[in-house]
């Protein structure tokens, strides 16, 4: 009995806005020392899973330096299996990038077959999850199933986010809409199926076939499994599961990680999520600083009469004296000079807020507005920049000269274009 999982890493991740200007949706830094991909691949090998195919395809590179020969989550194996990366090529038939993710692992599908598995995981590289697989593959077996489909109750106006299944007494699946307008119910997929090899094979081959078809597991290979009486079953998942697809949702993730206790316990040792970390120094809390229910990484400094409350910290990060650092997700070697105000702001790797600076700002009242500033921007010293705002990446003085009393007001795009 071998269960060989596909992990699904390419997507592009444009509502994320600048956290994907610059690398994919799974590779994005989340909870202050991990990558978002790090939950999918620790769930694999948590669950006895050695044998994984990452799928990538928008922007790779820092993926693959993350992964590398998968040695942090004890993949870098070959006649186990291990971790293997594949990305789109041309070849004969002038296969290029993917049409839909039942395309993704089409192409790919010589690389599914080595190892004849028995079972094939479908996977999705950006939800964040701690999900025990030997657990879904027993369900799977039970009930001989040709694929199972996990699910979770997601509030009904986000229904129409998701794929919605309607199922009987004993968790078979009766219809599956995908993305409805108008949903018939909260009962969501998350993207993560068990199949049957053969029922796979066969399914996607015959998919292939169909010029209509938009190649897509929810859109097409799903919905058409149902109608067509094979054994399609729902999984009910009731853990903890977010898609953090959106800037709102990548900081309420970040939030949920605060709370107490939080919903989701990184200190769990039986559980442990696995990645690929930095050697970095202690970090420094210096006297007088102030942190307050915030995770603070290694080789962070946190200066005197700095404050930090609310906040998650990535290595490297310094916060000069007396600045101020509420509700905010700070990555990797950024700055933040003395006497600087930041809020409810999301900072990409090497920002600079420079003297004196604000940026972001807590609303008491109606949307998040969280302001977010990509990766290697230089927020000028004296300068406020509103609640809701996007910076983009690698901005300099010049890009601000414009707004009057050195003030961007709430709400403004500076140097990036929504896609």
């Amino acid at each position: 009995m071998k269960v060989k999982a596909v992990i699904l890493a390419g997507g592009e991740g444009t509502r994320l806005a600048t956290l994907t200007s610059k690398r994919a949706k799974p590779a994005v830094p989340f909870a202050g020392k991990y990558r978002i991909i790090d939950f999918t691949l620790s769930n694999c090998v948590n669950s006895n899973i050695f044998d994984v195919l990452v799928l990538t395809q928008y922007r790779p590179h820092s993926l693959n330096d993350h992964i590398g020969r998968g040695r942090p989550w004890d993949l870098d194996r070959s006649f186990t299996g291990g971790v293997h990366i594949l990305q789109p090529y041309k070849g004969q038939q002038d296969t290029d990038w993917y049409l839909g993710t039942a395309d993704a692992v089409t192409q790919n599908l010589s690389f599914v077959r080595r190892g004849r598995p028995d079972y094939v995981l479908i996977l999705s590289g950006d939800h964040i999850y701690e999900m025990d697989y030997d657990v879904l593959l027993q369900f799977h077996r039970d009930r001989k199933a040709d694929v199972t489909i996990c699910t979770i109750r997601v509030p009904m106006d986000e229904a129409n986010r998701y794929g919605i299944l309607d199922v009987d007494d004993d968790y078979r699946v009766r219809e599956f809409i995908e993305k409805p307008s108008k949903p018939p119910g909260n009962l969501a997929s998350m993207g993560v199926y068990m199949f049957n090899y053969a029922a796979l094979e066969q399914m996607l081959t015959e998919d292939q076939k169909r010029k209509s078809s938009s190649h897509d597991f929810g859109k097409d290979i799903i919905p058409r499994m149902v109608i067509e009486g094979m054994n399609v079953f729902a999984y009910p998942y009731g853990g903890y599961w977010i898609d953090v697809g959106t800037i709102d949702a990548y900081w309420e993730a970040h939030m949920d990680l605060l709370a107490s206790p939080p919903s989701l316990n990184l200190n769990d040792r039986t559980w442990i999520i696995h990645t690929l970390s930095e050697e970095r120094p202690p970090v420094h809390i210096h006297a007088g600083a102030t942190v307050k229910n915030s995770l603070i990484t290694d080789g962070s400094v946190v200066s005197e009469g700095a404050v930090v409350e609310n906040s998650i910290l990535s290595p490297g990060v310094y916060i000069g004296p007396n600045a101020v650092v509420r509700e905010s997700i700070i990555l990797t070697d950024t700055y933040i000079e003395a006497g600087a105000v930041v809020e409810r702001c999301i900072l990409d790797k090497i920002v600079v807020i420079g003297h004196n600076a604000r940026v972001g700002k807590i609303q008491d009242m109606g949307e998040l507005g969280i302001t977010c500033v990509g990766k290697n921007t230089h927020v000028p010293a004296g300068y406020t920049v509103g609640h809701g705002c996007i910076l983009g990446t690698d901005l300099r003085l010049e890009n601000f000269e414009s707004y009057t009393n050195k003030i961007v007001p709430g709400g403004v795009n500076i140097g990036y274009k929504k896609k």
